[in-house]
């Protein structure tokens, strides 16, 4: 654990106004997954392709339950926040466990669902995640390990989405969502 206080602490060297900036603007995002829900909602109400509205609340679903709902409450690692009170932080310190980021692992989730799908917008949805993850270091709040199985987790979940929307789709070819269609579909 002492090389991640030390990657921790050298997040700490780089703060300044702007920076200070762009790491909350990220991380306020990503905020309870506000950001990619409304991001995956936009995308299943406007884009022609349901699928991939279906995979990103699929993958997001399986992130939250496999992260927040599982492996914080068996691990229920403290935060590095917790463990160090001396170093300033730029959020209100989080009360539930650090082990793994949820932030990096809902935004990983989204990022996997829209890659599946469109291989642009989704390397641009992983850059967002990547940093997102950064920010979570940089920010004080989660350890180098959270944010890496985060990253892993949400993967995963987004995986197991798009492999169940596929599948479900194999087997019912012409499902639509009626109220959703938009005309001449």
């Amino acid at each position: 654990m002492d090389w991640e206080f030390d990657l921790l602490h050298w997040f700490q060297t780089l703060h300044g106004p702007l920076m200070d900036k762009i790491a909350l603007g990220l991380t306020m995002f990503c905020e309870k997954g506000i950001g990619w829900i409304i991001l995956i909602l936009l995308v299943f109400l406007f884009a022609k392709d349901k699928r991939i509205g279906l995979t990103g609340m699929g993958a997001f679903c399986f992130s939250y339950l496999l992260c927040n709902m599982i492996l914080k409450h068996m691990v229920a690692r403290d935060r590095p926040c917790w463990i160090e009170p001396s170093v300033p932080l730029l959020v209100d310190i989080p009360d539930d466990f650090s082990f793994p980021s949820g932030h990096t692992s809902f935004s990983f989730a989204s990022a996997t669902a829209i890659f599946q799908y469109s291989r642009g917008w989704g390397m641009l949805a992983f850059l967002l995640a990547a940093l997102i993850g950064l920010s979570r270091l940089y920010l004080f709040v989660h350890f180098p390990t959270d944010v890496l199985v985060g990253a892993f987790t949400g993967i995963v979940s987004g995986l197991l989405a798009g492999l169940l929307v596929k599948d479900f789709y194999k087997k019912y070819p012409d499902f639509k969502i009626p109220v959703l269609q938009r005309r001449g579909d």
